[in-house]
């Protein structure tokens, strides 16, 4: 099974490629004229392009570029002539920090919220979820960053407002600049996670082999570790792998908000000034990051059902 997925993950990426690097012929603009700037001459123009490599045909600019890919050679930016792998290796820390904590604020407190509001139906507790989760999906990051921001960085300046510390500067200090947009970019999914995990377990708790093992006097934690948690878990981890991939692209918003120079911040600044190896650099990670998250979630599945190895 792993196998059969890491070959279909490869032609995912391969076809990404081509499509990433078509699409960007299609901006608007040229490249060489942003570099060359306002008072160039059209020669200058004409031999940056020839310097970039613009003036050749678009199947032997791709050739080029995926023969470096394959060599871990992605180009170098057209704005700085720095190594696009160099920076974003350089942005790629904050974003992908900030990311994996919202994703496990999203699954503490969506999940926990969610089985507590399965295993209550039609109680306060219940009620109380299903309004906040609603509420969740409904506000923007962006707004919900501002007035975080608004609380906890100005009218109580107990968090830093902006920017982003690495952890080797000390653990304190950096959990401080990541708390916030952590939690600006996570509470969104875990709204979502908690209306799922509800939905579920509140239909494994109508089960047959539930009410068995109720009638045979199983205790309340054991029956949920065992039956409800385990049947529950395959349409929750489906839904966690789609909204992991949200989250990828909503930290650009976040990063803007919060000051964080990270790969949104180098993507926006990559589709303005028409830099198109870093444009193609970032659309290929985030699908490797994506197509990583399909395969853990295919793997999980596995583990948590076995009938599923061998499908």
């Amino acid at each position: 099974m792993i196998i059969r997925r890491l070959g279909g993950s490869l032609l995912v990426l391969w076809l990404v490629s081509i499509l990433t690097f078509l699409l960007v012929q299609l901006i608007p603009g040229d490249p060489a004229e942003v570099i060359a700037g306002e008072n160039a001459t059209v020669a200058e123009v004409a031999r940056i392009r020839t310097e970039l490599g613009l003036d050749k045909p678009v199947l032997e600019q791709y050739f080029n570029w995926f023969t470096g890919v394959l060599h871990g050679d992605l180009g170098h930016s057209l704005s700085t002539n720095r190594s696009v792998v160099s920076t974003i290796a350089e942005a790629a820390p904050a974003t992908l920090v900030i990311t994996t904590m919202a994703l496990l604020v999203a699954v503490v407190i969506g999940v926990s919220a969610g089985v507590a509001a399965g295993l209550t139906q039609g109680s306060w507790v219940d009620r109380a979820v299903s309004t906040l989760a609603t509420l969740g999906i409904a506000m923007p990051s962006f707004w919900l960053a501002m007035v975080l921001v608004s609380l906890f960085a100005l009218t109580n300046p107990w968090l830093p407002a902006t920017g982003y510390v690495d952890i080797r500067e000390g653990f304190g200090v950096w959990l401080s600049h990541v708390v916030l947009p952590a939690t600006a970019l996570g509470l969104a999914t875990a709204a979502e996670l908690a209306r799922h995990t509800r939905g579920c377990v509140a239909d494994v708790l109508t089960r047959p082999y539930v009410r068995t093992a109720r009638a045979r006097g199983a205790s309340g934690a054991w029956l949920v570790r065992k039956h409800i948690l385990r049947n529950s878990a395959i349409p929750v981890v489906t839904v966690l792998g789609l909204q992991a991939g949200r989250l990828f692209g909503g930290v650009i918003v976040v990063e803007a908000v919060f000051g964080i120079s990270g790969l949104g911040s180098l993507a926006i600044n990559s589709v303005l000034q028409r830099n198109y190896p870093m444009i193609q650099g970032y659309v290929l990670l985030s699908a490797v990051i994506v197509v990583l998250i399909n395969l853990i979630v295919d793997l999980a599945y596995g583990w948590i059902n076995p009938k599923v190895r061998t499908a």
